[in-house]
């Protein structure tokens, strides 16, 4: 009984030195092929990148320096689709003129759009 336990082990013990010695060896493909296997998903982000964050960071880049050029007498349309003419700019709000004596006061962030001077008398 004793011989057939060593038996044994000896087997495993062999098995397992032979796994081994078969995943450390290198592949045919080596290195190339690990990069090649990850190269669709590179591909993916750069891909990403290009046609979803890039755009959308010029965006906010555009907006940002559309808020911090306003200034009175300009014409604005809100987030709400509210159009009017600003009265007042300070750090944070804007007053906006409405219509004829209707002013209201509204963040920043708020106004989406800059309209070119005379749109509102169109209107």
């Amino acid at each position: 009984m004793r011989g057939y336990f060593l038996n044994n082990h000896l087997e495993r013990h062999v098995f397992i030195s032979d796994a081994i010695a078969q995943t450390t060896a290198a592949g045919p493909g080596g290195l190339m092929g690990n990069l090649t296997s990850f190269l669709p998903i590179i591909l993916m982000f750069v891909v990403l990148y290009f046609l979803m964050i890039r755009p959308q960071m010029k965006r906010q880049k555009e907006q940002k320096a559309m808020m911090e050029a306003l200034a009175k007498g300009d014409e604005v349309v809100t987030s709400g689709g509210l159009l009017g003419k600003i009265v007042k700019v300070s750090d944070a709000y804007i007053t906006v003129e409405v219509s004829e004596g209707n002013e209201i006061v509204v963040q920043k962030a708020a106004i989406t759009t800059l309209l070119p001077k005379g749109t509102l008398k169109g209107l």
